[in-house]
C-alpha cells in the first residue's frame, strides 16, 4: 500500500460524474488537495453510506480546495445507474475495471477481486500525505477525512482530535 511520502501513480480512467460518462486523469485535477477513496462495489451495503457521505460534505471539501474522487472496480454504466439511485453524485466515480489503479495503490484484494476500503489524501504535487485502509465490513468517517484534510492544510502540528479553531502544537518542534 502506498504510504505518506510516496508519489501517486498517474491515471486516466472513465468515470461517472453528474449522471454522465466522462473520463478523468490525475494530471487534469487542479485542486490543491485530492481525496481519493476506494470502495469495493456499487450496490452494496456500506459503500453507499460513504459515497453519499462524501456527497453531503462535498462543499466543505471544496472550501478546503480539495477534490473528492471515488473509485471501485465497477463499470461506468454501473456507476451511472447507482449514482442515479443514490440521488446523484457530483464528484467523479472512477471505473477501475480489472483493478489496475487499485493495484498500483497497493490495495487490490486478489481473493475478492475488489479494491479494499482505502483513502488517500494527495497534496498539490500528488504526493500521498495520508493513507488509510480498513476492513471492507467497516465504513470510514467522512467527517474524520475532512478533519485530516483541514489539519494537513494548516501545515502546523495538530494534536489528536484537533479541529479548526483549536490550538496548534509548538512551532519549534518537528512532530
Amino acid at each position: 500500500m502506498l504510504k505518506p511520502g510516496d508519489q501517486a501513480p498517474p491515471f486516466d480512467l472513465p468515470c461517472a460524474i453528474g449522471g454522465k460518462a466522462s473520463s478523468l486523469s490525475l494530471a487534469k485535477i487542479s485542486s490543491e488537495v485530492i481525496v481519493l477513496f476506494f470502495y469495493p462495489h456499487d450496490f452494496s451495503f456500506i459503500c453507499p453510506t460513504e459515497v453519499t457521505g462524501f456527497q453531503h460534505a462535498l462543499m466543505q471539501f471544496e472550501a478546503e480546495h480539495a477534490s473528492v474522487v471515488g473509485a471501485s472496480v465497477d463499470t461506468i454504466d454501473s456507476h451511472i445507474e447507482w449514482a442515479r439511485e443514490l440521488g446523484g453524485i457530483d464528484y467523479p466515480l472512477l471505473a477501475d475495471e480489472g483493478g489496475q489503479l487499485a493495484t498500483t495503490f497497493g490495495i487490490y484484494d486478489d481473493n475478492e477481486r475488489v479494491a479494499m476500503r482505502a483513502t488517500f489524501i494527495l497534496n498539490e504535487k500528488r504526493i500521498v500525505n495520508f493513507a488509510l485502509a480498513c476492513p471492507n465490513n467497516v465504513g470510514r468517517s467522512v467527517a474524520e477525512t475532512l478533519r485530516v484534510v483541514q489539519a494537513i492544510r494548516t501545515g502546523q502540528l495538530c494534536p489528536a482530535d484537533w479541529k479548526p479553531g483549536s490550538d496548534f502544537g509548538p512551532v519549534d518542534r518537528k512532530y
